[in-house]
């Protein structure tokens, strides 16, 4: 589900439940993630950015040395929709990936 419908509480309930590195912050999911340096959390920031220009939905992003923090919300549609749930899959491999 990719779209910018919001999603009911079900419909995000059961899709959390697949993130589970992501929580529910009022209209907005969050992730955490350290890496190993600096210059690998710039990595995966550059690798999520290809991401975002591909789904036209770009997260909030907070570099803090090695520590990112990701925040997702359909701004657009006033709370969070499919599109949020696909970016953070997204933002979760890529942060595998490094």
């Amino acid at each position: 589900m990719t779209d910018r419908t919001l999603l009911t509480e079900a419909q995000l309930s059961d899709g959390l439940a697949a993130l589970p590195d992501w929580t529910r912050e009022g209209v907005s999911i969050v992730r955490t993630a350290e890496t190993a340096s600096f210059p690998t959390a710039i990595a995966a920031v550059d690798r999520v950015a290809v991401d975002a220009e591909e789904l036209d939905h770009h997260p909030d992003i907070d570099i803090r040395w090695r520590t990112l923090r990701f925040v997702l919300s359909t701004h657009s549609a006033g709370g969070l929709t499919g599109l949020d749930l696909a970016m953070a899959a997204r933002i979760d491999q890529a942060l595998r990936a490094l």
